[in-house]
């Protein structure tokens, strides 16, 4: 028998709203609502609900503690898989954070995140199907080595990959340019694709406390230097192009990196996943005053490794983890 352990967070998959139905459907409850039939018999689900914010507010202690229990449940409880239900809003951004931190537990088993574009109660709510796939990719073999996925819409999404594309459509998330790693067909996975490389291991602990800024012609440098007197451990900026800032940040990027506070590099357009230096004249002369590529990620999920690099320690240490990335 597979033992699948699911941890709900309540979020839309889990809502209603029709006059007298409102709520929030607990994980039994919310197992319930898939067709029967739709699991395979050998697969055991087991279910604990998680506290946690509406999505699109979720704390980083929150995402954090969803990873922890995941790979935990992997590890050390003896599961086969791990499914988590989230929100949409922040869905791939909760599932890089939990592949940054799964370690060794992706070599064991599959951790698999869903949510949902509709409520509950909606007509024809994605849900209940979105549940079902996602059980059984995370009981399949199939996903082992692969790291954390998200499944939605019968699709398994790498989660270095993954974006919300249409906050709209039950077909919102999507892989490109990259590959969709696999779909949930007949109560198995059909592998359509390999999973990026594996993450660099941390051993330390990741730090919550990251900023992440958009960068706009004639911006004030202060608003560098504001984030970091009010506790920020390190920054992400959501550059334009190949990975370009404004000029007169240039300065500040030098004294950030003096300070010991590392600056991640991100762009709003699809990247390279190459080093800062390697991006051109604009931004090879950010890398030289200090400044660290975010290899291709969106800026979320930039921040999302920037938190994890600052386990490793100063602006050297997180800019070699980077560089591994």
């Amino acid at each position: 028998m597979k033992r699948v352990l699911l941890l709900a967070t309540g979020d839309t998959i889990a809502h209603s709203y029709r006059p007298g139905q409102q709520g929030v459907a607990s994980g039994t409850e919310l197992l319930k609502t898939v067709p029967s039939g739709a699991l395979p018999a050998d697969v055991a689900v087991e279910v604990e609900d998680v506290m946690a914010e509406p999505s699109w507010d979720t704390s980083p202690s929150t995402m954090l503690g969803l990873a922890r229990r995941a790979r935990s449940a992997i590890l050390e409880r003896g599961f086969d898989g791990v499914v988590i239900t989230q929100g949409t809003d922040t869905l791939e951004d909760g599932a890089f954070l939990v592949d940054l931190l799964a370690g060794r537990a992706a070599e064991r088993g599959a951790i698999v995140l869903t949510g949902a574009m509709r409520a509950l109660d909606d007509l024809s709510s994605d849900g209940p199907r979105n549940l079902a796939s996602s059980i059984v990719a995370a009981a399949d073999g199939a996903l082992r080595g692969a790291g954390a996925v998200v499944c939605v819409n019968d699709e398994v999404h790498a989660a270095r990959w993954v974006t919300l594309a249409d906050a709209t459509s039950v077909a919102g998330f999507s892989s490109a340019p990259f590959p969709v790693l696999g779909r949930v067909v007949g109560g198995r996975v059909e592998t359509l694709a390999a999973p990026p490389a594996r993450p660099p291991l941390v051993a330390g602990e990741p730090e919550s406390d990251v900023a992440l800024i958009k960068t706009y012609p004639g911006m004030d440098p202060v608003l560098l230097t504001a984030v970091v007197d009010a506790g920020a451990r390190g920054i992400v900026l959501e550059g334009t192009g190949l990975g370009n800032v404004p000029v007169d940040l240039f300065a500040t990027l030098g004294e950030l990196s003096e300070w010991g506070i590392p600056t991640v590099i991100a762009s709003r357009s699809l990247t390279l996943g190459v080093p800062l230096d390697d991006l051109g004249f604009h931004a090879g002369l950010a890398a030289k005053l200090g400044a660290i590529g975010a290899r291709g990620l969106a800026p979320s999920k930039a921040r999302v490794a920037l938190m994890v690099a600052l386990g490793t320690g100063g602006v050297d240490a997180v800019r070699d983890w980077f560089g591994r990335l």
